[in-house]
């Protein structure tokens, strides 16, 4: 039988502690975020829908970053059990120089609009953090400034060929000119996707004002306020501004680019160069055999051809065919730590994140970035601990399984299906 007594005061209070209320609106919601899609939440919130949907979306009827997604979701970890790993080590060296995580920020454009820190946030919090980041071309933010903003840190630089040449040659100039090390040479955008929710938004750069855009910024009055009270939002590396995106894009961009714009940057830049948006083994084998310094499995984050190839379910094949000492870089569809741990498992060098850093600096600046980049390395910790892995060199493609939905469609299966609906 329960013995039952009256509670004593003093036991009470030691149950009574009362959390003292945090005054700080920004640091009250972002400590409420434990995952990057809590940080999406938080940003939609805040966010005008044009400008959140241009960083949500993705082109056509968005397969291709679904299925990205849904691929890192669809795995199993096979973890190792008593193997302590109390110090985790996820330090690594990339590119010639060292990065604290196996991650980077990858190169979005127009990010200002989606807050008005931009790529000063996105710099100075990788920086802090100690690992690199990638400055696109369409940026709103100048090479010169990232760099001030991240004077001690890895900086990087994404490059798309211009019908003008002599503009992406001079962009590559300024940025070997500002100490950046690594140049990505984007080979995925020769014509803009069709990014149908901005155009069902009538989102344009710089953004119009209309009835809707109006009516959407009534709720969310600090966006208008940092946007109308901060300098103009413009590209800094392009004087081209004013229409859709894809205008932009397909203004801008060359469809005829080729091997030999390769060669050309590869004799111009100084440093390390990259290619970004290889999708198949063939690019891949050729690439490496020119000797580029790495390839990144992309496929722009969904954003240009739809139901393009998932990089996480190329990624094994490309590293079995070009080998595991070859330079193999992953992005899409990463929104958790343990997302980026299963590609080092498969091979991957490293991974950038895009979308995940934008949710951050959307909900709530450079403090946001912080708050992402602590996300993903608190999930990398707990995953490679819970498989019992010490360090990155440690995971091997036994601890990973890939559970596929998508199954490719064989020969033999194609010739019984045919047959069998001529009959």
């Amino acid at each position: 039988m329960v013995k039952r007594q009256l509670p004593k005061i003093a036991e009470l209070m030691e149950l009574m502690q009362f959390k003292r209320p945090d005054l700080n609106a920004r640091r009250r919601r972002l400590d409420k975020a434990l995952t990057i899609y809590d940080l999406r939440a938080i940003a939609k919130r805040r966010t005008p829908r044009a400008a959140f949907d241009y960083t949500d979306g993705a082109a056509e009827g968005e397969l291709s970053l679904a299925r990205a997604r849904q691929a890192f979701e669809d795995i199993e970890f096979h973890p190792s059990i008593l193997r302590p790993a109390e110090a985790v080590d996820m330090s690594t060296e990339i590119l010639g120089g060292p990065s604290t995580m196996p991650f980077g920020i990858a190169p979005t454009g127009f990010t200002r609009l989606m807050q008005t820190e931009g790529e000063s946030a996105g710099a100075s919090a990788a920086g802090a953090a100690g690992i690199p980041f990638t400055l696109s071309t369409l940026g709103t933010t100048s090479i010169e400034d990232v760099k001030a903003a991240n004077p001690n840190g890895r900086n990087w630089f994404q490059l798309y060929v211009m019908r003008d040449r002599e503009i992406s040659y001079d962009l590559a100039r300024r940025a070997a000119a500002a100490g950046f090390d690594t140049i990505m040479f984007t080979v995925d955008t020769p014509v803009a996707g069709a990014r149908l929710r901005d155009k069902r938004n009538g989102f344009s750069i710089p953004p119009q004002l209309t009835l809707s855009t109006i009516i959407d910024a009534i709720p969310r009055p600090w966006w208008w306020f940092d946007f109308l009270t901060t300098p103009k939002l413009e590209f800094a590396s392009l004087s081209t501004t004013g229409g859709t995106v894809g205008e932009l894009l397909d203004a801008a961009m060359d469809p005829t680019i080729s091997y030999e714009d390769l060669a050309i940057i590869r004799d111009l830049w100084p440093g390390k160069i990259v290619v970004k948006g290889v999708q198949n083994i063939e690019d891949s084998k050729r690439l490496v055999d020119l000797g580029v310094d790495g390839i990144v499995l992309s496929n722009h984050g969904g954003r240009q051809l739809d139901r393009a190839p998932i990089p996480f379910h190329l990624l094994p094949h490309v590293v079995r065919e070009v080998g595991r000492d070859a330079t193999v870089m992953i992005d899409t569809g990463i929104m958790n730590g343990a997302d980026i741990v299963a590609s080092v498992a498969l091979g991957a060098k490293f991974t950038l994140v895009g979308r995940a850093y934008l949710y951050g600096l959307m909900a709530g600046g450079r403090a946001g970035v912080d708050k992402a980049i602590a996300i993903l390395r608190g999930e990398i910790e707990r995953t490679m601990k819970l498989l019992g892995v010490a360090s990155l060199e440690e995971l091997e493609p036994k601890h990973v399984t890939q559970l596929t939905r998508l199954v490719p469609v064989g020969r033999e299966n194609r010739a019984v299906s045919v047959e069998a609906a001529s009959e």
